[in-house]
């Protein structure tokens, strides 16, 4: 898991690049050096490590040492999530992290969600390995965004946040909404100091997602399920994954609701107002 490998430890290692346009993008620096290690087995080998922020899982690593590392990475992360937590009340402003496998239609969802929103104010954080492709098409909708590009890590931590906040501070009085990247594992673990997790299911994948990845659904407040206007022409379950859903977290609200032809809309947008009042935002 991500908790044992290098990518826990990419915060401090990232770097902004601006474009011809100002935009920024923070990326992870993929500081990448080689050691020859020779091996004394019975089966005597030569191999070079590339130690980087990519997973590099050790299945020799004693298991108490496993442990220890992996509280250690999530004790540092979730100390920066609380800071975090705190700047967010300071600036009465509603973060939502937005969790999913890739292709669930995320980006779509939040295009049109942005455009529908008109009355609170907004921005974006992308998460991304490569590319600033999503943060472009956000800021199409005229929201500022930022894109992070995580590299060979699969998921934003509290310090890329951090440090996102640093380069976009969000207005008082709005909501953030973090795009993480397309993982259903990871992210479930990294507290960004988020109000809430919300996951992304399409009526494209299986209906037993919830139940093969049941750490993110029952960390996820909210599960949307996105694409509903291609039920038509799949096979796919909805009351089943509805019930999956309920099954890993019977107190998650699930919403049905297609980011192309805007149906069940309404009840995702007043599911992120009704966040703003409980909030006291």
């Amino acid at each position: 898991m991500c908790t044992t490998c290098g990518c826990g430890h990419s915060g401090p290692h990232m770097h902004e690049v601006v474009d011809a346009e100002g935009n920024v993008t923070l990326s992870i620096h993929e500081h990448e050096h080689e050691h020859d290690h020779h091996h004394d087995h019975a089966h005597g080998h030569n191999h070079a490590h590339d130690h980087g922020p990519a997973h590099s899982h050790d299945a020799a690593m004693p298991a108490g040492r496993a442990i220890a590392v992996e509280e250690d990475i999530l004790g540092r992360n979730n100390a920066v999530a609380a800071e975090n937590r705190a700047y967010f009340a300071k600036k009465h402003v509603l973060a939502l992290n937005l969790v999913s496998s890739p292709g669930s239609g995320k980006t779509e969802l939040l295009t049109t969600t942005l455009r529908a929103l008109t009355d609170v104010p907004t921005a974006v954080v992308e998460g991304d390995q490569e590319t600033a492709n999503d943060a472009a098409r956000i800021r199409a909708t005229g929201v500022r965004a930022l894109q992070i590009n995580t590299g060979k890590g699969c998921h934003l931590d509290a310090a890329m946040i951090r440090r996102a906040l640093e380069a976009l501070p969000p207005e008082d009085h709005s909501v953030l909404f973090i795009e993480n990247v397309g993982n259903l594992v990871c992210p479930a673990e990294f507290d960004l100091g988020e109000a809430a997790k919300v996951a992304v299911l399409s009526v494209t994948e299986g209906a037993d997602k919830p139940l093969k990845y049941p750490d993110m659904f029952r960390a996820s407040e909210l599960v949307l399920l996105n694409k509903i206007d291609l039920l038509p022409y799949v096979p796919f379950d909805a009351d089943a994954a509805e019930a999956n859903v309920l099954r890993v977290n019977p107190k998650a609200k699930v919403i049905r609701l297609s980011a192309t032809t805007g149906e069940g809309l309404e009840k995702w947008l007043a599911w992120v107002r009704a966040q703003l009042v409980l909030a006291g935002l």
